[in-house]
């Protein structure tokens, strides 16, 4: 499986998330490159997981659609009257 790899504006954008919360949560300043570091580990050994969450959500989500088109299809059934001999 190819890796999941994030553009430079959500890198950055995650960086910066993530030295916000080291810096309001727990009161240390991280700088960018250990930030990214961070980042570039969770992304390594717990982004799969949620990777093949979202893709468990997504295969309910479609489950879910091919159920309703199932009814919808069911519905237009014609009623039809047996031959009694």
């Amino acid at each position: 499986m190819p890796e999941v790899e994030l553009d430079q504006a959500s890198t950055a954008d995650i960086v910066a998330k993530l030295q916000k919360y080291f810096e309001d949560e727990l009161q240390q300043e991280i700088g960018a490159f250990d930030a990214e570091f961070l980042l570039g580990f969770f992304s390594e050994h717990v982004g799969n997981y949620y990777y093949n969450q979202g893709l468990a959500d997504a295969l309910a989500a479609f489950d879910k659609k091919v159920e309703d088109f199932n009814d919808s299809i069911y519905q237009l059934q014609k009623d039809t009257e047996r031959f009694n001999s």
